[in-house]
């Protein structure tokens, strides 16, 4: 997704309220089992998983280098999408953990 689509994407969605918790880990969760179910294949999810990236990199703190955020968020995604990361409330681990 460009830059300036992305964008407007990410106002959007911000504008109506879903950024919440519990739509991400809806749509983790749809996409986990339609993976599961052979609805989707593996070259979606990592689409889906780079539109995340693209929208969280909007965000990025500038307090983490380019690399740093992007290589631990996109372990995290990764990790999220295979289950070695729990869903839901609880603590979180810190970035690149």
């Amino acid at each position: 997704m460009d830059t300036r689509k992305g964008k407007e994407v990410h106002d959007l969605v911000s504008f109506v309220g879903l950024r919440a918790h519990a739509t991400a880990v809806g749509l983790i969760q749809l996409s986990v089992e339609l993976a599961r179910a052979g609805v989707i294949q593996e070259d979606a999810i990592t689409r889906i998983k780079e539109a995340i990236f693209d929208d969280l990199a909007l965000g990025r703190p500038g307090s983490l280098s380019k690399e740093e955020f992007e290589r631990s968020t996109r372990l995290r995604l990764d990790r999220l999408f295979a289950g070695e990361e729990k869903l839901g409330p609880g603590e979180v681990a810190a970035p690149g953990s």
